[in-house]
């Protein structure tokens, strides 16, 4: 696991070893919000329809790329995203490390109708319920910073509260650990690490390795119409995509544009 991973890891779950709220008082808590909107079939209509669904990503800044724009308007990125013909969202909440806060998440679900991904490092149960809790459709889970017991477990309180699970994979054992784990929307992230190269190869191989039923994301290093041609050839279902649209000067016509394949 590559260092600055290992240290927002370890910020979050000294922070979750703090929290003394009851798991089982605050998902009751939390199933009292409004209902999610559906991400995994928002997500299989769009590739049926049009080949690949997008998930268009906001987020001021990155550990390894640095500030993007970190005075951006989270509901102003959201509402240009669904005007070009995003499919989902997928709002960066991390403070900290990415400058984000669960208000941009908020921000962005009330500019649109489209369904939203709270990206974080999620690693209890407590930072399920808060994704609820703040209005997310869907959380993201990452396996190389979970052991198989919590995986399984997270995924089933997300079930539980109405939330998609989009796990995050990067080889060959740990998508055989999220599908054992019962995951149904994976995502495959094309960049390594360890040296932040993006390696295509490994969408196509682990995209020939998803099992029958699954929904398949590319994620990192996709940058235009030929990538998501790629993609959808190599079985996925949609792209979650952040930086080439971020650092557009017209986020609408970049989506657009993206989306011309």
């Amino acid at each position: 696991m590559p260092a600055y991973l290992e240290a927002i890891l370890a910020a979050h779950r000294a922070r979750a070893s703090l929290d003394r709220r009851d798991l089982e008082a605050t998902a009751e808590q939390a199933e009292t919000g409004g209902p999610p909107r559906p991400f995994v079939d928002t997500v299989r209509r769009a590739a049926a329809r049009h080949g690949m669904a997008l998930i268009a990503e906001i987020k001021r800044r990155s550990p390894s790329k640095g500030d993007l724009d970190p005075g951006l308007d989270p509901a102003r990125v959201a509402a240009d995203y669904e005007a070009g013909g995003a499919s989902c969202l997928s709002v960066l909440t991390d403070t900290a490390f990415f400058g984000g806060a669960p208000e941009d998440l908020a921000a962005a679900r009330a500019a649109c109708a489209l369904p939203v991904l709270r990206k974080d490092f999620t690693v209890g149960g407590l930072d399920v319920c808060d994704a609820r809790a703040m209005g997310a459709d869907a959380v993201l889970l990452i396996v190389a910073a979970l052991d198989n017991a919590e995986l399984e477990s997270l995924i089933g309180l997300a079930r539980r509260l109405g939330l998609a699970a989009l796990v995050e994979v990067h080889d060959s054992d740990e998508l055989a650990r999220a599908v054992g784990a019962g995951a149904e929307l994976i995502g495959v992230n094309q960049r390594d690490l360890r040296t932040f190269e993006v390696d295509r190869r490994r969408a196509r191989d682990l995209g020939a390795a998803m099992p029958p039923g699954a929904v398949a994301v590319a994620e990192s290093g996709i940058t235009g119409p030929d990538d998501l041609r790629r993609l959808a050839e190599s079985g996925y279902h949609a792209a979650l995509v952040g930086e080439s649209l971020l650092r557009a000067e017209d986020r609408r016509a970049a989506v657009i544009e993206l989306l011309g394949a």
